[in-house]
């Protein structure tokens, strides 16, 4: 038995057919509305990296004006020196540092109205004054009880033509112990093997040769040994106490510096470093006495 359909149910079913076909491509539509609000809401908002960054205000640095300058000063663990100058005073300057770093700074009388122009950074002591004038002289202290760095007693901040400063500047010495023993065979070449094997053999040898210091010592006492080194470097020592001290040693081209830090704890050395000539030279030896140290340094 065949069913047949009247014209109204065709068209019943059309509209059906129809309806769901919008339904379909309404779901579909709100899909993808849905999944791309989600993607818009977990996209970041990009940065432009092209835009400089503001500049803080303490990392701008300060314009120095005609005639003024800026200086800093750390001395620890060692001395730097940061200096920035547009046409100032040399000598306002100069006392400036030494206020800074407690010591003496002398200008010489043809540079007092030197105006300087520099900008440096982060610079050790001897750099810097290096920069600072055309002829540069640094007095120090070196305190072998401590094992730091020579102290700066004066700095000498000079032009070409005015000559060293004296030694006695800050360098003050107000006495020097005398040897007065002698071998009256000293200077006297040795003409036979024998004598110079008694030259070798010799308890005390002390020289100095191409600014490089050699002490041969056999139970020596250490201010018989200084008053030696003393006598070959041509300047004065001054024995504050009587050391107990007896030095074993051989110490063979070290600098006067590194020699008497091996020596013993109590010396003091002074010396003079000329920047123009790259030449260090010691000035004075004392034997200093560690019970009135300590009682200074109380």
């Amino acid at each position: 038995m065949v069913k047949t359909f009247a014209t109204e149910d065709f068209k019943a079913l059309r509209d059906l057919l129809s309806l769901g076909r919008y339904l379909k491509v309404a779901f579909i539509f709100l899909a993808l509305a849905a999944f791309s609000l989600a993607i818009v809401a977990q996209e970041k908002p990009k940065v432009d990296e092209t835009k400089p960054a503001a500049q803080k205000p303490d990392q701008a640095k300060p314009a120095v004006k005609s005639g003024e300058y800026t200086l800093s000063v750390k001395t620890k663990p060692i001395v730097s020196i940061s200096l920035k100058a547009e046409k100032a005073k040399l000598t306002d300057i100069a006392a400036e540092l030494a206020r800074r770093l407690k010591t003496e700074v002398f200008v010489s009388p043809k540079l007092e109205n030197e105006v300087v122009s520099l900008e440096f950074s982060g610079l050790t002591l001897e750099p810097a004054m290096q920069l600072m004038s055309p002829a540069t002289y640094i007095d120090y202290e070196i305190d072998t009880s401590s094992g730091m760095p020579p102290k700066a007693l004066g700095i000498y901040l000079y032009d070409t033509t005015t000559g060293e400063p004296p030694i006695s500047a800050v360098v003050k010495s107000t006495s020097q112990s005398l040897l007065v023993e002698g071998d009256t065979e000293e200077g006297i070449e040795p003409r036979t093997e024998a004598d110079k094997q008694r030259l070798e053999e010799q308890p005390l040898k002390i020289q100095f040769q191409n600014n490089s210091l050699s002490v041969k010592a056999k139970k020596q006492p250490l201010s018989l040994v200084l008053l030696k080194i003393g006598e070959e470097l041509g300047i004065p020592v001054d024995i504050q106490y009587e050391a107990p001290d007896v030095i074993d040693t051989e110490i063979s081209k070290l600098s006067v510096e590194d020699t008497i830090r091996k020596l013993s704890p109590n010396i003091r050395l002074f010396l003079r470093a000329d920047l123009l000539h790259a030449e260090r030279r010691a000035l004075r030896l004392v034997l200093a006495d560690p019970a009135k140290a300590a009682q200074q340094g109380q």
